[in-house]
């Protein structure tokens, strides 16, 4: 769902405008600075609001209600808006469980993309440094939320298996298929991007990977297999580990909105998509954008509790793993706004904005959600750590690692694309075969101190 911290895309082009006598004129439009990938993504799924209806409303009141309406819901997701409704009155009426979570899944889809929408109007008014800041903590806000709600029933291998997931979606799964389509479409073409914000975000998720493997070894050090693990050293340096991840990401804000800006620059965005918008300017007021953006998160709050309580009744409808569902169909639905504006633009050849859709997201989930999840679970007096077990982290590890060689020679073809695909699959089979204890996540619940 997706998101990410990047001073992206300062761009401007030329627009020829005719006028009656046929004489032209130049116009430069589309400064579209302190706009961040996830952005920029976002955009692909917008579509021209219809403010010819909207010019025909008499009351200027009501005509900018009707405006507000039209940029807000947008969005070529917008037939997924129904699915919020239903999932609330199939809780209330008891339509079942397997009803509520799989119309819940369908709602956060666009309401994740409004996200990444209103994130980019208060960009506008607020400049770089703290749209930055607010992306931080609204770029992958579900998976936030939905770990919240995880931690507070206790159940704390869920909130692992979602978070590794959408780590191993954005960099296989989101990645790989972008590379993939925007490398069969330009065969002919050499697929350049920049190493330089590449190497900064691979960096980091460098640095998760060996938190976790480190906490995976101290693990078997100590007692020699997967039980009786002593929890007070485990989570001591699991909450020293998180303060220091989310003091890394803290100087990857700074360091790219501030001493580093030119690393984080994309390529020139061509506004060549008549189905696209980019404009230089706010389409809604500043307080209209907090207002819905603060109405979108509570509805993601709503269906993130339902998801949450019902996965286990899913699971056992559907017949597959509570593991299966959390690592790899929900990020997979839940990535779906990112995963469709990254493909657009690599096919465009536009690979600063894919990777930046794609590695942005990975790296603020590992280095910020995740840590913050632990530091949350620390105020709540529940044991989170961060030894995801050896097939997570394991997963985990080597997906950065292949991502990581993948990326190293700053250009890109279909191959490459397809290798992360294939190792996605491997993954969820891996996953799809592998079976929680007695299928019942009651069993992945801890205890609160």
């Amino acid at each position: 769902m997706a998101s990410t911290t990047y001073d992206a895309v300062e761009a401007s082009y030329v627009v020829l405008l005719k006028e009656e006598g046929g004489r032209e004129l130049s116009k430069e439009v589309g400064l579209l600075q302190g706009r961040k990938p996830h952005m920029t993504s976002s955009m692909s799924l917008r579509t021209k609001s219809a403010l010819s209806l909207s010019s025909r409303v008499s009351s200027s009141f009501l005509r900018n209600v009707c405006i507000n309406l039209q940029e807000v819901f947008g969005t070529k997701l917008a037939l997924l808006f129904p699915a919020v409704p239903l999932a609330v009155a199939a809780q209330c009426y008891g339509f079942g469980h397997a009803w509520v979570f799989t119309l819940s899944l369908l709602g956060l889809i666009p309401l994740a993309e409004r996200l990444s929408f209103l994130t980019e109007q208060i960009s506008f008014y607020t400049g770089p440094t703290v749209s930055g800041l607010l992306n931080a903590t609204c770029g992958n806000a579900p998976e936030l939320i939905i770990a919240i709600f995880a931690l507070q029933k206790g159940c704390i291998d869920l909130v692992k298996f979602s978070l590794v997931g959408s780590i191993l979606s954005n960099l296989l799964l989101v990645l790989g298929t972008s590379l993939f389509c925007g490398g069969v479409a330009n065969l002919g073409q050499e697929q350049l991007y920049n190493r330089k914000q590449t190497d900064a975000n691979m960096s980091l998720l460098l640095m998760s990977a060996l938190s976790h493997v480190l906490l995976l070894m101290f693990r078997y050090v100590v007692n020699y297999g997967e039980h009786d693990v002593l929890t007070f050293p485990t989570l001591t340096l699991s909450r020293v580990g998180s303060l220091v991840m989310l003091t890394a990401y803290i100087a990857f804000i700074f360091f790219q909105l501030k001493t580093h800006r030119q690393f984080f620059e994309s390529r020139e965005v061509n506004g060549d998509d008549d189905n696209v918008e980019f404009g230089d300017e706010a389409v809604i007021g500043i307080a209209s954008a907090f207002a819905w953006l603060i109405g979108a998160t509570l509805v993601i709050a709503v269906l993130s509790e339902y998801i949450v309580g019902t996965i286990e009744e899913a699971s056992e409808s559907w017949g597959l793993s509570v593991s299966f569902i959390s690592i790899i169909l929900l990020p997979t639905v839940g990535n779906a706004p990112e995963h469709a504006g990254a493909v657009i633009f690599a096919v465009k050849n536009k690979l600063d904005i894919t990777l930046g859709v794609s590695l942005g997201s990975a790296t603020q989930i590992s280095m910020f959600v995740v840590p913050l999840s632990v530091i949350v679970a620390w105020v709540m007096g529940i044991e989170m750590d961060l030894d995801f077990k050896t097939l997570e982290t394991s997963s985990l590890a080597f997906s950065i690692l292949l991502t990581a060689f993948a990326l190293q020679d700053g250009a890109s073809h279909y191959f490459k694309g397809l290798i992360l695909l294939l190792a996605y699959i491997v993954i969820a089979s891996c996953f799809f075969v592998f079976k929680t204890p007695n299928g019942n996540i009651s069993m992945l619940i801890a205890t609160p101190t």
